[in-house]
């Protein structure tokens, strides 16, 4: 089938990169023609420049880092040019896109109210596109909680699509409260269609990945501690954490996948950190933030891994376990039940 993927494929975010090349890349390894819907808007690209050299508001980036982020957004620029792509149109004109025989929407946060320039997008619940099947693969409300419901019109959209799955339980509920319909919890993009596990050739070991930003001050005392105790040195991926031994700002999305695969362990509080550290089969612990609450909390439980999700109450002798030990067996035996259970969606959604 000659498929369109839509998403957030020019977020300047390792997450929304890796999930939008993987599902690509997958779909063409199931023998679709796939590519990703190329859609601009000139106030979305300003937001995502800003974000880019300012990740941390309210804190304000230290002159230092700007270069440093300047070179992390042209290795994404670069990264995208490499995608496969439709032809470039206006978001809000999604008409002019090519026809399609299927529009995949998702994965990342396509439906989330909550985004602060992607929220509320009618061409995210399949307005106006040229297709007749519109397919969900991995999409998600974010934060935006099932207690808040999710409002006629918009449900009226959703239910113009064919097949619906989702990645989190939260999303699920969303969905069934509003249309009536159980959609498919499926495995994000990066887990269904994991990219290679190779870890950085020259890079001086033993490390912790460190990734993220904001981290409360209970998780940075812990973390830490850990690290002194057992000789591994804090590598920050991405962002600028004044607590780790080594800023590595200026990392591309493939440099992120590496060094998250040749670390010895992964501290988050994102849920990519999360999907990663279980690509790569590495010991993890996340305190996620109130954005990212529901969508980690319901990826640990799914693959039987909530313990590595921590709180101020986790105690300090429990981050030898789940930084120190090898992921539980049982997480892998998940992950493979999901991995064919979302092979088994997409086979009968684009069949």
């Amino acid at each position: 089938m000659k498929v369109g993927v839509l998403t957030f494929h020019r977020c300047i975010n390792y997450a929304s990169y890796w999930q939008a090349r993987c599902l690509v890349e997958g779909l063409r390894a199931m023998g679709h023609d796939a590519e990703l819907l190329d859609h601009d808007a000139p106030e979305v690209r300003s937001a995502e420049w800003r974000c880019a050299f300012s990740p941390r508001l309210p804190e304000r980036t230290e002159r230092a880092d700007i270069r440093r982020y300047g070179i992390k957004a042209r290795k994404f620029l670069s990264a995208f040019d490499r995608l496969e792509q439709s032809r470039r149109f206006p978001l809000d004109r999604p008409e002019e896109t090519a026809e399609y025989d299927a529009v995949v929407v998702g994965s990342d946060e396509v439906w989330n109210f909550r985004h602060p320039w992607y929220g509320f997008k009618p061409i995210f619940f399949g307005e106006r596109l040229r297709t007749g099947r519109l397919v969900s693969y991995a999409a998600s409300f974010g934060n935006h909680d099932a207690s808040s419901g999710l409002d006629a019109d918009w449900a009226r959209k959703l239910e113009r699509f064919a097949f619906i799955s989702v990645r989190d339980e939260n999303s699920r509920e969303i969905v069934r409260r509003a249309l009536g319909r159980d959609p498919a919890l499926v495995l994000d993009p990066c887990l269904q269609f994991p990219p290679a596990a190779t870890a950085p050739a020259e890079e001086e070991a033993p490390y912790l990945a460190v990734y993220g930003h904001g981290f409360p001050e209970w998780f940075v005392r812990h973390v830490k501690a850990w690290a002194r105790a057992t000789g591994r040195r804090l590598l920050s991926i991405g962002y600028r954490n004044d607590w780790a031994d080594e800023q590595r700002i200026e990392a591309g999305p493939d440099e992120f996948s590496s060094l998250i695969a040749g670390a010895d362990a992964v501290a988050t509080n994102f849920f990519h950190g999360c999907v990663f550290a279980l690509h790569h089969r590495k010991p993890f612990a996340c305190t996620p933030s109130a954005y990212r609450f529901n969508k980690v909390r319901d990826l640990v439980q799914s693959v039987g891994a909530s313990a590595h999700m921590v709180d101020e109450a986790t105690p300090a002798q429990s981050y030898e376990a789940l930084l120190g030990l090898p992921l539980d067996q049982g997480v892998e035996f998940r992950i493979a039940a999901l991995r064919a259970q979302s092979s088994r969606y997409l086979e009968t959604a684009l069949g």
